[in-house]
């Protein structure tokens, strides 16, 4: 059901971009420059959304998490700071990856790169105890997080004005069909008598099998004269301090991403975790986990879909707020099975539910963000976004490793506190007024 965002722009948990990139500098487009991109470019970069989403679902969000668990003897919040630490180092070099993407070579050879890193990390995971594998994973999630910020960058490359919406959704739609190729790997590779260590190996060669394309195909426009590294940095800072100013300004947009924090902490702690309740807290089988993984998959692909149908008929926030009311109901019903000892068989529609939901989030949250955003700050304030995402990246898992291993509560209270995360959400959320806003022309543009 997905897994790590990108420190750049915002993702959805199957690492798919959900918005312009977070940093001024990497927006990557060369207004001079009127070719229209060339097909095999647009698949190229459309098919290494599907590599990557490989990665994020085999490995941050399924086997590894329950690999560490269930046959290392760690803990969750073993899970939870190794996953914490690549998204805090990111986090703080993402200005510096994003200046140094506007400089020769550019970004197609440094996304090979750490791709390239990604994939031989990725590789080695399974040949070492606990605290090898878990520094393993930070330095090869490090390099994932890092690629994306150049991959969501070259999207300028491989679009015009007129179809960038169209050429993001498509790498939205395979991104999906790459969580189901992780989860069908993982399910052959079971069959065959396999363990984790031989599904990170066929993980790390079909990222890079797959992202072959978008080294080869991808062409840049890059500027006839680079800004300095350290202009970029500059520009960076002071373009964030400026944002930061700004937002203010609008108060419904600041509640708006403050209760966004809340319910993508409890989105993305789950994703992180579900693996590990089904199996160490309900009893499913490697193999029955998978199967469930992959039919929360397809209910999210169906669930955004419908969703968004709902959003057209009700508008984003009486949407959001009825996925929020869903998440509610999944995650009382999660906490109750185990609570009761009720059968685990109940947990397959609490899976459905949960891929409903999820599905959901992501189709109403961001209408409802471009409702709330002046057109001429779109970009700007869509960093925010980004960052609300990454920050509920790093806060979800270290609060439910505290819930679980600090404090001994189990996790059953753990997702019951996902579900108080998500009550304080909609609660911040619910003064916000969604409706169509006639915004003056050139209001707040930039100076």
């Amino acid at each position: 059901m997905g897994g790590s965002g990108a420190a750049s722009g915002s993702r959805d948990p199957g690492g798919r971009a959900t918005g312009p990139p977070a940093t001024a500098t990497t927006n990557g487009e060369n207004p001079r420059s009127k070719r229209r991109p060339r097909r095999r470019a647009v698949i190229g970069w459309i098919l290494y959304d599907l590599a990557n989403t490989i990665f994020s679902i085999a490995v941050v969000s399924n086997y590894f998490p329950v690999w560490i668990v269930d046959d290392l003897g760690g803990s969750d919040a073993d899970v939870a700071l190794a996953n914490g630490a690549a998204t805090a180092v990111v986090l703080v070099v993402a200005p510096f990856l994003g200046a140094l993407s506007d400089r020769p070579p550019g970004r197609v050879p440094l996304l090979a790169v750490s791709t390239a890193l990604c994939c031989a990390l990725t590789a080695s995971l399974g040949s070492g105890g606990l605290a090898p594998s878990l520094l393993l994973f930070v330095l090869a999630s490090i390099a994932f997080q890092s690629g994306l910020i150049f991959y969501d960058a070259l999207l300028p490359a491989v679009s015009t004005e007129a179809n960038r919406g169209r050429v993001g959704g498509l790498g939205v739609g395979i991104g999906y069909l790459g969580s189901m190729v992780g989860i069908g790997t993982g399910l052959a590779v079971r069959a065959g008598g396999g363990g984790e260590p031989v599904i990170f190996r066929l993980t790390a060669l079909l990222f890079a099998l797959f992202a072959v394309p978008c080294f080869i195909w991808v062409r840049e426009d890059r500027p006839a004269t680079p800004p300095p590294l350290g202009h970029g940095l500059l520009a960076f800072g002071a373009d964030l301090r400026r944002t930061m100013k700004q937002v203010r300004r609008y108060p419904p947009l600041v509640r708006f991403l403050l209760g966004r924090v809340l319910y993508t902490d409890a989105a993305n702690t789950l994703i992180i975790y579900m693996g590990i309740y089904a199996t160490s807290e309900l009893g499913f089988s490697d193999r029955e986990k998978d199967v469930l993984l992959l039919a929360g998959i397809v209910a999210a692909v169906g669930g955004g879909v419908a969703w968004g149908r709902v959003v057209d008929r009700t508008g984003p926030k009486r949407a959001l707020f009825a996925v929020l009311g869903l998440w509610a109901a999944t995650l009382v019903a999660a906490a109750v099975i185990p609570l009761l000892d009720l059968p685990r068989g109940w947990f397959w529609p609490v899976a459905a539910l949960a891929g409903v939901a999820l599905g959901g989030t992501w189709t109403a949250d961001r209408p409802f963000m471009l409702r709330l955003t002046p057109p001429a700050e779109l970009g700007r304030f869509f960093g925010l976004y980004a960052m609300a995402g990454r920050f509920a990246a790093i806060l979800g898992p270290l609060a439910w490793a505290l819930v679980v291993d600090g404090l001994g509560w189990g996790r059953p209270v753990a997702v019951l506190g996902l579900l108080v995360m998500v009550g304080l959400g909609a609660w911040i959320l619910a003064p916000v007024d969604d409706s169509r806003r006639s915004w003056p022309t050139g209001i707040d543009a930039p100076r």
